[in-house]
C-alpha cells in the first residue's frame, strides 16, 4: 500500500437530502484518502445511493460542504465531478447497447483529430483501458447490447478509468461478474491504491470488504453512523451496526420440508445449442435445490429452457408426473403448469420501472385477478395487500413509481409479482445480487417458507454460503451439464470448489445423483 497523505484527500460534512417528506441524508460526514480503499456500508435504504449521486453531480445536496483536494466543490452535473476527477460505476449500467464498446469507453471525452471523432484512436484507447482490467477478451467494436452482462460489467469499469479521476467510487461493480473478473477487477485495485487513487467501494459481500478494505464507513437510515479501520470489528458487529439490531443467523434450519410422491418437475436428458447437455434432474414439492458451479456453465440457460424462453429445447420435462412441452412462458406460468421466474436482471427483466407498484406487482397476475376482461379491483387490492405485508416491501404506497424503492424493496415487488401467481415450481436466478443483508435475510426466510408450503424450488446463486445455507441438494454445473450433486455431509464450500472446477467428480455421478 502507498504511503497515505496527511489529510483526507475527499471530505464531507453535514450533507442533507430530502425528497418531499422523505429523509435519504441527514447531517451525513465521511472521509476518504488518497492511497486508500474506503469501503462505504449499509442496507439498501440507509442512503449509500443517494450519497454517491452526490460525489457524482447528478444530483445535488440541500445542505453541507464537500471538498476535494482541500478544495470546496459543487458538482452542478456529472460531467463537472468527472472533469474535477469524481468517477462512479454505479450499479445500475450506463452503458448504451446500440452503440460500440469503444464508443461507449470513449463517450465523454472521445479523441478527435481534425476536429472529428477520431475512431481509431478511440479503438485503441478501449483496447488499453480493457487490457487494464483484464478484459482483453472483449472486443473494442462489438455492440454493447450483445454482451452478456457480466462483460457488460468490465465495460463500464473501463469507462470509469478512461476519465483518469482521483476519486473512483464502486457501487456493487463486481455483483454481475465472473469469480475470474472478480480476481481481476480486484487486482487492479489494489494496483490503483498504490497508485494513490482513493476509492469508494460499496458493496454487501463481507468477504470482499475483507480483502480490499483500509477503512470502513457505516450509514444507517440516511445518518452516519461510524467509520472505523477494517478489521478491528467482526461481520457480526458490522452488520449490527447496519440493521440496527442484534444480529441472528443468516440462514433459517433447513427443516425436514420435502414431501413424497411425484416429483413437482422431473428433466431428462434436457439439451439445447450446444449449451445445455444431457441434464437430469428432479425436484420433489418442498424440496430446495440449488445450482451451483462457476459462473456461465450453463445454469441461466437451463432455468430459461424451463420456463420456456427458449426454442429447439430437446429432452422431456414433467410437472407432478405428467409430460409437457413448455413452449412459451405464459404457457409455463399458467395454473395449469405453475412456473415462476426470478430473472437476475432486476431492473431490465423484472420491473417496468416507469409504472407503479401496484402494476408491476399485478402484472404476472393478471389473469387471475380479472373476470370478463376486467381487473377486479377488490380481488386485486386483497392480493397485493397480502403480498406488500408478507414481503415487508416498504413503500410510500402502492401507487408510487417502483423506480422510486431501494433495490432490496425492488426485489422483494419482482418476487411478490410472481408470488401473486401462486406458482408450485420457483426459478430464482441469482436473487440477492445487490441486495443488503438484512433483506437477504427475509429472501432466506421466505424461500424456507415457500418450501413449508409445498413450492418445489430450483436457485441458482453465485454465493457458495447461500447453496450451502439455502439448499436441500446443490446439483454442480460444469459445461453445460451437471456433473456432481452435493448433499448432507458432503454439502461443503470445499466440494462445491472442486465441483465447480470439474476436479475429482466422476461423469456417471450425474446420473446417479440427480434421479
Amino acid at each position: 500500500m502507498s504511503e497515505r497523505a496527511p489529510g483526507p484527500l475527499l471530505r464531507v460534512e453535514g450533507v442533507s437530502k430530502h425528497y418531499g417528506g422523505v429523509r435519504a441524508l441527514e447531517d451525513v460526514q465521511f472521509a476518504c484518502r488518497a492511497g486508500s480503499i474506503h469501503a462505504l456500508l449499509g442496507e439498501n435504504g440507509a442512503g449509500k445511493s443517494t450519497f454517491i449521486k452526490i460525489l457524482s453531480g447528478v444530483v445535488q445536496p440541500d445542505t453541507g460542504k464537500i471538498e476535494l483536494g482541500g478544495r470546496p466543490m459543487a458538482f452542478a452535473t456529472p460531467g463537472e465531478a468527472s472533469a474535477a476527477g469524481v468517477s462512479c460505476i454505479f450499479q445500475e449500467l450506463s452503458l448504451l447497447p446500440d452503440l460500440s464498446v469503444a464508443d461507449n469507453i470513449c463517450i465523454t471525452a472521445p479523441p478527435r483529430r481534425f476536429g472529428l471523432i477520431d475512431k481509431a484512436g478511440q479503438r485503441r484507447l478501449a483496447s488499453e483501458m480493457l487490457a487494464r482490467i483484464g478484459g482483453e477478451d472483449i472486443h473494442p467494436d462489438a455492440p454493447v447490447g450483445e454482451l452478456p452482462l457480466s462483460r457488460q460489467q468490465m465495460v463500464e469499469i473501463a469507462k470509469a478509468l478512461a476519465r483518469n479521476p482521483k476519486v473512483l467510487i464502486l457501487d456493487e461493480a463486481t455483483s454481475a461478474l465472473t469469480a475470474g473478473d472478480v480476481a481481476k477487477v480486484f487486482a487492479l485495485l489494489k494496483r490503483l491504491r498504490e497508485e494513490g487513487m482513493a476509492i469508494i467501494y460499496i458493496s454487501h459481500r463481507m468477504n470482499e470488504i475483507a480483502e480490499l478494505a483500509d477503512d470502513c464507513t457505516v450509514f444507517r437510515n440516511g445518518r452516519y453512523i461510524e467509520t472505523f479501520r477494517a478489521g478491528t470489528k467482526t461481520d457480526n458487529e458490522i452488520v449490527e451496526m447496519m440493521i440496527g439490531r442484534e444480529y441472528s443467523s443468516a440462514f433459517p434450519p433447513l427443516g425436514d420440508t420435502m414431501r413424497a410422491g411425484s416429483p413437482a418437475l422431473s428433466v431428462k436428458n434436457l439439451s439445447w445449442a450446444g449449451e445445455l447437455k444431457d441434464i437430469t434432474l428432479s425436484v420433489s414439492p418442498g424440496e430446495v435445490v440449488g445450482l451451483g458451479g462457476l459462473d456461465g456453465q450453463g445454469q441461466r440457460q437451463f432455468l430459461l429452457a424451463l420456463f420456456g424462453a427458449l426454442i429447439g429445447v430437446g429432452g422431456e420435462i414433467e410437472i407432478a408426473g405428467k409430460p409437457v412441452k413448455i413452449g412459451s412462458p405464459k404457457q409455463a406460468k399458467s395454473p395449469e403448469l405453475g412456473l415462476a421466474l426470478i430473472p437476475e436482471d432486476r431492473k431490465n427483466e423484472g420491473l417496468m420501472l416507469p409504472m407503479t407498484v401496484r402494476e408491476n406487482l399485478s402484472f404476472a397476475a393478471l389473469d387471475t385477478v380479472s373476470r370478463f376482461g376486467r381487473v377486479d379491483r377488490a380481488k386485486e387490492n386483497e392480493l397485493i395487500d397480502e403480498i406488500v405485508r408478507r414481503l415487508a416491501i416498504k413503500a410510500d404506497g402502492v401507487d408510487g413509481p417502483v423506480a422510486a424503492l431501494s433495490g432490496g424493496n425492488q426485489q422483494k415487488v419482482v418476487i411478490g409479482k410472481w408470488l401473486m401467481t401462486r406458482p408450485r415450481i420457483v426459478l430464482l436466478n441469482d436473487p440477492t445480487r445487490g441486495i443488503d443483508v438484512g433483506t437477504k435475510q427475509e429472501i432466506y426466510q421466505l424461500l424456507r417458507q415457500l418450501a413449508a408450503e409445498g413450492t418445489a424450488i430450483l436457485f441458482y446463486s453465485t454465493d457458495y454460503d447461500e447453496l450451502i445455507g439455502c439448499c436441500d441438494r446443490v446439483a454442480v454445473f460444469y459445461d453445460g451439464t451437471i456433473t456432481r450433486m452435493l448433499q448432507g455431509a458432503e454439502l461443503t464450500e470445499h466440494n462445491l470448489v472442486g465441483a465447480a472446477l470439474n476436479i475429482g467428480t466422476p461423469a456417471t455421478e450425474q446420473k446417479e445423483a440427480a434421479l
